[in-house]
């Protein structure tokens, strides 16, 4: 279905970036800048919901909605639009990132109040969320790495936004260039996925071939049926290369390992930037990138379990550093990157919808710790430093109310929103098959990586809460460091804390109230029967028709071989492994009473774990909130330096000594310096020509003509052959 209200929800945020820029740079006018910001998006938000929720609305049907701008490149076959596409996935993506980002932008104008620069941030800001959109709504590669590329400057830019700061200026550009890293896997995957689909016949980047479903260019990839051995071979290798180059794209914008350095680093920027980019929006980009190209994944089993590994080892090793954090922001940095590692592990092992329902409340509960960190720094005068707070929940009232709920949820306490998300990523993980896991011990051990990365969670975000809204009142008391701490209190002074404005509290309690009941849109079946037999599920009613399944992977998934369904929930037949969830009286038709009741035995078991990393958090830090920590925690196990040592130091180096001094300098300049050098010394020659006596001239024309005489005589006798 056509409709042209795709292109309003993009270019609404550019709009609104370009009055503030052009016209809020000379009004100065806070309210101006802060309207049109918080209009700009509140735009996109309402058109999104309306898109998604009408009656043909994307969300209704299989049929994605189409808006065709303009034939952007066409070079013979090749063709690419400029064309924006809503299917379910990217309906439910666009939701909840317009609707987030406006809380954040109205957190934001109060935040951001009497800052200088005060138009050029939500010129950014609007810029980023037109770049956001524009990957998520893209209905090919390109355009999506344009919108990829986009949010990665944008992201620049307001990392980088206090150019007063040398740390912010140095987080901004190592976020750029550790993300151009993964954008190298990221562009090689594009063109080896149209060189793979063109060498059969039907090259195309395009997520959709046809307006008809959603049937997608991906399937062409994923499900390709050739008849030689030779091209199936060639397929094979070629669907693991795209999956595992697509995956360093990935890595790099979702801060997975090795990749993840820039983001703990970013918290340089501004809070809101930190709640939109960094929780929110971008660094869940490479999670829908790999959802919507599942159709590739579940023909590479060898890429997902990269991917389950990768993003299991990345949850544990964030949340191991996250215990041992002092700047507030610093913790829920590595908390972000722990919780992304959660969502590539439910990648890997299959469950594509679990990853995106814990992005979809990993934005609520996230966006709400970050900006509920952000009201306490703003309202401790700039203080980031948990061991300078402690005792604030009778100063911030409304912020220590709604980070509680946060804190709930991350940690993974029913009936909060990160339990039901996370529960289901740990049984999907539990259950997995051995399409992906080379034995199905390798579940076991994921599953449990992923519990002990959950016990971690609650401790560190017990220890967060402790320090900084219980305990005794620090930010009063006189440093105990050196002098590096006195001058810290001296360049903060000591503030009574307080709490922040309305329109600040108010986006927290919107948050605080979805990170509440945002999980409902996925209970399972094993939970919701508890209460009712009516499913609850409806994030996966939703997605499971627009995602790839893995064969084998789950009993609900149940087939012959990886496939996209292309069938609407209510015309699924009888026969189909969806016909259970979608009968009242039969919700559990497909999944077994083991099943059932295994899946309710580990979600107690996730109760008990977030149960008794709360419990030890509390028992420990309450006691001793200043508790020292591991020095090897404490300095992130040493990676930026080990990084610096063998990476950084040894290029800069190279391009010092050899690039700038021994080729720039001694070969460029060199060759250049000397050819100026030879012009000149001829000059100086031929200055002696001219003495300025007339002699000497008509001995020089002399001597000239003689040559030309000569030359001439000398082939006439030649012509002749009067000489050999």
């Amino acid at each position: 279905m056509e409709t042209n209200l795709l292109r309003l929800i993009i270019f609404a945020p550019l709009a609104g970036a370009a009055i503030n820029w052009f016209v809020g740079r000379r009004l100065r006018s806070e309210k101006f800048i802060g309207t049109v910001a918080c209009g700009a998006v509140g735009i996109s938000t309402v058109v999104a919901f309306y898109l998604a929720f009408n009656s043909d609305g994307a969300l209704q049907s299989t049929s994605p909605l189409f808006d065709h701008l303009w034939t952007w490149i066409q070079v013979g076959t090749f063709r690419a639009d400029f064309g924006l596409a809503m299917d379910r996935l990217s309906g439910v993506y666009v939701l909840f990132v317009t609707f987030v980002a406006f809380l954040i932008h109205v957190f934001a104008v109060g935040y951001m109040h009497g800052d200088k620069g005060f138009y050029r941030f939500f010129a950014y800001l609007n810029l980023f969320m037109f770049s956001m959109l524009t990957l998520v709504l893209a209905d090919n590669f390109l355009l999506m790495f344009v919108g990829w590329e986009g949010v990665g400057l944008c992201s620049y830019l307001l990392i980088g936004y206090y150019t007063d700061r040398k740390e912010a200026g140095d987080a901004a550009k190592k976020a750029f260039i550790t993300n151009r890293v993964g954008d190298w896997g990221f562009v090689l995957g594009i063109m080896l996925t149209f060189y793979l689909t063109s060498s059969v016949g039907q090259g195309s980047i395009s997520f959709f071939a046809t307006p008809q479903g959603v049937t997608s260019a991906l399937q062409t990839i994923g499900g390709l049926s050739v008849d030689s051995f030779t091209w199936h071979a060639i397929f094979a290798g070629g669907a693991t290369s795209i999956a595992v180059l697509l995956f360093i794209g990935a890595a790099g914008k979702s801060a997975q390992i090795p990749l993840y350095v820039w983001l703990p680093d970013a918290m340089a920027g501004p809070t809101p930037v930190s709640a939109l980019i960094h929780a929110a929006t971008m660094v869940t980009a490479g999670v829908y990138m790999i959802v919507r190209c599942s159709a590739i994944f579940t023909h590479a089993p060898t890429a997902m379990f990269i991917v389950a590994v990768i993003g299991a080892a990345t949850a544990l090793f964030a949340a191991t550093i996250g215990i041992a954090q002092n700047d507030i922001k610093k913790v829920l940095a590595y908390s972000t990157i722990s919780q992304l590692g959660y969502m590539f592990l439910a990648c890997g092992v299959g469950a594509f919808v679990a990853a995106i329902f814990h992005v979809i409340t990993h934005a609520f509960f996230k966006a709400l710790l970050f900006l509920g960190s952000g009201s306490v720094i703003h309202g401790m005068h700039d203080e980031q430093d948990m061991r300078r707070m402690g005792g604030l929940k009778k100063y911030m009232p409304i912020t220590f109310a709604t980070m509680l709920t946060g804190w709930l949820a991350i940690s993974g306490i029913p009936i909060f929103a990160g339990f039901f998300s996370k529960d289901e990523i740990l049984w999907k993980t539990w259950s997995a098959g051995t399409f992906s896991l080379p034995s199905p011990i390798f579940s076991k051990l994921l599953w449990a990586i992923g519990a002990l990365t959950a016990l971690l969670t609650a401790v560190y975000m017990t220890r967060m809460m402790v320090m900084t809204f219980w305990g005794s009142e620090r930010f009063r008391e006189a440093p105990a460091g050196g002098q590096a701490d006195e001058a810290h209190a001296h360049s903060h002074g000591v503030h009574e804390p307080h709490e922040t404005p309305w329109i600040m509290t108010v986006p927290l309690i919107v948050l605080a109230i979805l990170s509440t009941i945002g999980g409902f849109i996925g209970v399972p079946y094993a939970l919701s029967s508890l209460v009712t037999d009516r499913p609850m599920n409806y994030i996966e009613h939703t997605l499971e028709p627009v995602v790839a399944r893995i064969p084998g992977g789950h009993p609900e998934e149940a087939g012959t071989g990886p496939e996209l369904i292309s069938k609407a929930p209510q015309e699924v037949d009888s026969g189909s492994p969806l016909h259970g969830l979608n009968e009242s009286t039969g919700a559990a038709a497909s999944v077994s009473a083991e099943e059932i009741r295994d899946e309710r035995l580990l979600a107690l078991v996730s109760v008990l774990i977030a149960a008794s990393g709360i419990a030890a958090g509390w028992v420990i830090f309450q006691k001793r909130p200043l508790l020292q920590m591991p020095r090897v925690l404490e300095n992130k196990y040493y990676v930026d330096e080990i990084y610096d040592a063998t990476l950084i130091h040894p290029i800069e180096v190279v391009s010092r000594e050899g690039l700038w001094k021994l080729f720039d300098q001694g070969v460029i300049d060199g060759l250049l310096h000397s050819l100026g050098e030879a012009v000149t010394e001829f000059g100086r020659l031929a200055r002696y020509m001219q003495g300025g006596f007339v002699r000497g001239y008509a001995a020089i024309i002399l001597l000239g003509a003689l040559v030309v005489i000569g030359f001439f005589a000398y082939y006439s006798v030649q012509a002749l052959g009067l000489v050999p």
